[in-house]
């Protein structure tokens, strides 16, 4: 059986430098100004390119600044309540995504399909073992598996895997050798299993793996108060080898300027879970302690159009509604330039599978759409909110955008702390975020395929649906890219969502951070580390 948080060893000596200054309640102690610890030029330096990299000092232990989460917050990979920032630190999966969106090894170092991609065969790691000792083996790779199916869990990857496998079809023939049998072939199998609802538990551990933190990772866990305080601390035995530092330690703080206060004042190291806009990137680049990192195209913005609700029922309105606005002028106002233009399209540019199709900003043709569906001169509420610093730059620019075609924009702002509970899904015109790092295929069925408990927009093609079914049949990688992109080109003419752009997102960190790298809201748990 897994042992208890309490008996994961002896937590390393924290140095001076890393040591918390008083606990939570300093962190509101820092007042961020604008201009705060610049050089007193007009001008800020320009935002980094890329993190600082470089020979870290060995061990250390790095303070990271969280959002706070519910009270609810497990760390059971499959969960909907999962604490995003232990997960990396604490498991691994079968098979990781790298940044060219490319499916590559993890605890499976092969995998092939049947001839009609009905089965697939995966050759695990030899030599892992858990944080407890025990050897990991085929048989927790399909207790992981056959539990992320199980309804009862209700996992969000549930829904993407139920589909497709069948729980009685998960074979162990050896300790090393998985064979997962599908209901249905699918060619593109392993890549949804990069999702981090995937990672692999021991088996049987499912009713103590949210309080245990029992995985292969790094890091093994040493405390872990839901919503509020942790640590991990580095695991010696990792297969990969043991990571550079000696733990991590997250903190739970209620709003990004406290977050961002803290870092500055030098009371944390990274700011997690934060999108900082330009502005305070600007400032937090300028300063003597903290500076940024750029997680290219690391988040997609978009105006879902709820198409169940009037007017957007009508798809000449919906591409109306895309052609009536410039995405360059909605990324010029929002991201200052931090980013690549979207074109009504969420598959990241330069990932395998994208295609370049784009409505053009063509104004007349967006009053002519309009007049066809009487609905000239039509006027929209908008709604946006604090909860991200880009939602509101974004909606007024959109708004400002499509005036010359005659649309009247009304900009609400709701609160916060409702805002995915009260308006996402609920309201006909608002403003979301989704993290990128998803292969093409989970990403268009999640988000857009009939009756997903993720589509935003409620949109319903049934071309579209077939499309992605015959894609998944289909062994030929030429002809499933095609497939795919004919996807994609419904979704840019006929769908619910605008995306005007794929946002960089500016992590803040400290100056003494090495190494830093993020993809798809993950980060290298195992080569960051800190300056000697």
């Amino acid at each position: 059986m897994p042992r208890s948080p309490g008996s994961a060893g002896n937590p390393p000596q924290v140095p001076r430098r890393t040591a918390l200054l008083g606990g939570a309640g300093a962190f509101g102690a820092a007042v961020l100004l604008p201009g705060c610890g610049s050089s007193g030029r007009d001008e800020a330096p320009p935002i980094p390119e890329g993190a600082a990299t470089g020979t870290t000092a060995d061990g250390g232990v790095l303070r990271m600044a969280r959002p706070p989460a519910s009270q609810a917050e497990t760390l059971d990979p499959a969960s909907s309540l999962s604490a995003y920032e232990y997960l990396g630190a604490l498991y691994n999966r079968l098979v990781r995504m790298d940044e060219s969106g490319q499916v590559t090894p993890d605890l499976a170092t092969e995998w092939e399909p049947s001839e009609d991609g009905s089965t697939w065969t995966f050759r695990l790691r030899d030599g892992v073992t858990f944080h407890d000792g025990t050897p990991f083996t085929s048989a927790d790779a399909a207790y992981t598996l056959r539990r992320i199916v199980d309804p009862g869990l209700a996992s969000p990857q549930g829904t993407v895997l139920e589909p497709l496998i069948d729980p009685n079809g998960l074979g162990t023939p050896e300790p090393g050798v998985l064979v997962v049998g599908l209901k249905e072939p699918n060619f593109e199998f392993p890549a949804l299993l990069t999702s981090y609802h995937c990672y692999v538990i021991p088996e049987d551990s499912g009713d103590t793996i949210g309080r245990s933190g029992i995985g292969t990772g790094p890091f093994r866990l040493d405390t872990f108060s839901p919503g509020g305080r942790g640590r991990v601390v580095a695991n010696g035995d990792h297969w990969e080898g043991p990571p550079v530092l000696d733990a991590v330690e997250m903190f739970a703080m209620t709003d990004i300027q406290a977050r961002v206060n803290a870092l500055m004042a030098g009371q944390v190291d990274l700011v997690s879970q934060t999108n900082l806009d330009f502005a305070t990137a600007r400032v937090v680049g300028a300063s003597e302690r903290a500076t940024i990192a750029r997680s290219v195209n690391a988040q997609w913005y978009v105006l879902p159009m709820l198409t169940t609700a009037e007017p957007f029922t009508d798809p000449r309105v919906r591409r109306a509604m895309k052609h009536a606005y410039d995405p360059r002028l909605v990324i010029d106002v929002a991201l200052q330039g931090t980013g690549v233009v979207g074109n009504d399209n969420p598959v990241p540019p330069d990932t395998p599978y994208w295609t370049d199709h784009a409505l053009e900003h063509d104004p007349d043709r967006a009053r002519a759409l309009l007049a066809e569906a009487g609905h000239e001169n039509l006027r929209v509420d908008l709604y946006t909110s604090s909860y991200d610093p880009v939602f509101t730059p974004m909606a007024l620019a959109y708004r400002d955008s499509v005036a010359e075609a005659g649309i009247d924009v009304t900009v609400r702002n709701a609160s916060a702390d409702s805002y995915y509970t009260q308006i996402w899904m609920q309201r006909p015109l608002m403003a979301t975020y989704w993290y990128t790092g998803r292969p093409a295929d989970q990403l268009l069925n999640q988000v857009f395929r009939s009756g997903s408990s993720y589509n935003e927009t409620a949109w319903s093609n049934a071309d579209f649906d077939t499309l992605l079914d015959d894609a998944r049949r289909t062994a030929d990688e030429d002809r499933r890219r095609t497939l795919y992109q004919d996807a994609q080109l419904l979704v840019v003419e006929e769908g619910g969502a605008m995306t005007p752009m794929f946002a960089d997102r500016l992590v803040g960190l400290s100056r003494d951070v090495l190494n830093y790298r993020e993809y798809g809201f993950e980060f290298d748990y195992l080569n960051i580390g800190l300056r000697p």
